[in-house]
């Protein structure tokens, strides 16, 4: 677990395709989260007016020319943070945020301060039921199970993008899993190297999936993605022993800190 240093100041990295009309509203609601004194929004490529909307609104903007993809996208942010963290200072905490979240980015403000206070390396928000979504919880529950199977660890949302992690941690989860993968493979690799990590509730709102055919397609990739990132570290045997985990497995409790190993 890390020291605790009050001082240490957060950067927001949003990863956005062709989202213009809320990625403005995003980057001024993170602005307004305490510690964070740099937004940095990756450009994935978008045809729309992405880039300046965000610049406007007080962002430091990074383009990839064509789309990347998300794991691409946290990876360049992540390294032009690195670039700016100051040699005299300690690292910046990452802040992940996904770029429609709109005014309720603010919302993620309660993911900071376990980080920011040494109590765990990642924390995770988990969001209110979101008005329009209509999913059934099969990629969720595909993440969950694999999840649990590899670390004893069963999170509420393990799907969510917003999350607070140290340096370290992001360091610990590279490269990241491609696709809609990049947080179930996130989330086992950190729990694997020892990392405790907390799921933290945040009042947030973001544009639902429904439940039509391109939200059909949308999870068909999600699930797609999942497994092949669960499957790619299974093969790797990027997991514990359920001998490692079983006491804190049995031990946990939702909205707490959770670590594969007992924790005294």
């Amino acid at each position: 677990m890390r020291q605790v240093r009050t001082s240490q100041r957060v950067a927001v990295v949003v990863p956005a395709k062709d989202e213009a009309e809320r990625i403005a509203s995003t980057v001024r609601a993170a602005r307004a989260i305490p510690h964070v004194d740099l937004v940095l929004v990756v450009d994935d490529g978008s045809e729309d007016d992405t880039q300046h909307a965000a610049r406007n609104a007080g962002a430091v903007v990074v383009r990839h020319s064509v789309n990347r993809g998300k794991a691409s996208a946290m990876e360049t942010g992540a390294s032009v943070v690195a670039m700016r963290d100051a040699e005299d200072a300690p690292n910046r905490l990452l802040l992940f945020l996904d770029a429609d979240l709109g005014d309720s980015a603010v919302g993620c403000a309660p993911l900071v301060t376990p980080v920011l206070e040494g109590h765990v390396d990642c924390t995770i928000a988990v969001l209110p039921p979101q008005a329009g979504a209509g999913g059934r919880g099969v990629v969720t529950g595909l993440a969950r199970r694999s999840i649990a199977r590899a670390t004893g660890w069963q999170p509420a949302q393990p799907l969510s993008g917003q999350r607070c992690l140290t340096r370290e941690a992001f360091e610990a989860a590279t490269p990241l899993a491609r696709g809609w993968g990049v947080e179930t493979g996130m989330t086992i690799d950190l729990l694997v190297a020892g990392m405790a990590l907390q799921e933290v509730p945040c009042d947030l709102r973001h544009r639902a999936t429904s439940n039509d055919l391109a939200g059909q397609l949308h999870r068909a990739g999600q699930y797609r993605d999942v497994a092949m990132a669960v499957n790619a570290r299974r093969m790797r045997g990027v997991r514990l022993s359920p001998d490692t985990y079983a006491a804190s497995a049995d031990q946990q409790q939702p909205g707490q800190p959770y670590s594969a190993y007992p924790r005294g």
